[in-house]
């Protein structure tokens, strides 16, 4: 059976309908019946005169002036809000060529209109419809390769890869391109690694009441083979259930973590258990230096017998100053940065879990150190090996 269409009234027919009920008293009961018009129909029809009686029944599929203005100043506050999503979604983009924005836009079509788009980078339509229709360049094609590479890489390396980490890992994939085009795919794809977080102020003050050695070291952090110079310090991770503190042993020859322990307090088992580790690894090596900083765990006796036991130089930082072992400091930085601040440790134990991953299964194997010319420590002693 066919739809009723919907009546349809015009202005001055409204008008009348109003002014029989308002002019010549007529009820709205009566006058319904009289027009065939819903009483309904007819009372709104009544309040809309009422309220504005020169701008009421501008017609069909008009608006009065007021609500046309209001209508429109939504729509321009909904396409500003579009074209600071669509800056902000883009940034870097402005610098890059049209190909990249054209990429991009192709990319979020169905979220914002292609018109809003256009504008709010700068770029005609024409010029879009163009590069749709385009046979890929040689360039972009390339540039679509590496770039999955240079997301892959920084993926793995947990997104702490800067630039050149992530070109040394794009080289040894074996292509062939420079750091600035690494980083500018980097940043196309909003790839940026995790700052370090800055370090607390060290204290100045002598801890130790035992043994101070001289600082032989004297901030020489370059060794000609393995195991002629070992650097020593702990640092501390927070968990739920206290502090975690840890202690490392790094040969200066390839920055390798050769030695770690982890407890629950910082005494001077702590340190001894990361130098045992070492000398049990390492095959417990002649002519060694080890080099610490005062802390009263490095210069009690129970630490310096063990020195003492295995024929290792005892080496110590001047008191207060953190660069005398700098490359203690600077994997303590990596390892915070780069793991420690982004967790929540709920236990020790699952603080300890997540430092042996980072130790043994990414930094010693795995991440390139700028130091060993972006090799990391493992295969730069295999590769030392074979030379």
């Amino acid at each position: 059976m066919a739809q009723k269409q919907r009546r349809q009234f015009t202005r001055e027919f409204k008008l009348e309908a109003v002014r029989l009920v308002l002019e010549r008293g007529v009820s709205f009961a009566q006058a319904s019946r009289d027009l065939g018009v819903h009483v309904n129909v007819l009372r709104k029809w009544v309040r809309d005169f009422e309220d504005d009686p020169k701008q009421a029944f501008p017609g069909q599929g008009q608006m009065k002036p007021e609500q046309a203005e209001i209508e429109r100043l939504r729509k321009e506050v909904t396409k500003l809000k579009a074209e600071r999503d669509i800056l902000k979604k883009s940034r870097g983009l402005l610098r890059e060529g049209p190909s990249v924005m054209f990429g991009f836009i192709a990319k979020h079509r169905g979220i914002w209109p292609l018109a809003w788009m256009c504008d709010a980078l700068g770029v005609s339509r024409s010029g879009f419809f163009a590069w749709l229709t385009r046979p890929q360049a040689a360039r972009a094609k390339s540039d679509e390769a590496i770039g999955a590479k240079v997301r892959e890489s920084f993926i793995r390396s947990d997104r702490t890869y800067g630039a050149r980490r992530v070109w040394r890992d794009v080289l040894e994939e074996g292509f062939s391109c420079g750091l600035h085009r690494i980083e500018r795919l980097m940043r196309i794809q909003a790839l940026k690694a995790r700052p370090r977080r800055r370090r607390l102020p060290p204290d100045t003050g002598d801890r130790s009441n035992g043994a101070i050695a001289p600082n032989v070291l004297d901030r020489r952090f370059v060794a000609t083979a393995p195991n002629q110079k070992w650097a020593a310090d702990f640092t501390y991770i927070w968990t739920a259930e206290g502090w975690l503190y840890v202690a490392v042993v790094i040969d200066l020859y390839s920055r390798r973590v050769v030695g770690w322990s982890m407890r629950s307090a910082m005494t001077a088992e702590l340190v001894g258990e990361a130098l045992t580790m070492a000398l049990y690894r390492r095959g417990r090596p002649a002519a060694l230096m080890h080099h610490s900083d005062r802390g009263s765990q490095y210069t009690s006796d129970q630490f310096q017998r063990l020195l003492a036991e295995h024929d290792v130089a005892c080496s110590m930082s001047r008191a207060g100053n953190c660069w005398d072992n700098a490359a203690t400091e600077s994997f303590f930085a990596s390892l915070k940065a780069e793991r420690v601040a982004r967790k929540t440790y709920r236990t020790r134990d699952q603080a300890k879990a997540d430092v042996f991953d980072y130790v043994e299964r990414w930094y010693n194997p795995q991440r390139r150190h700028s130091t060993l010319g972006y090799l990391s420590p493992i295969a730069f002693e295999q590769q030392e090996a074979l030379a």
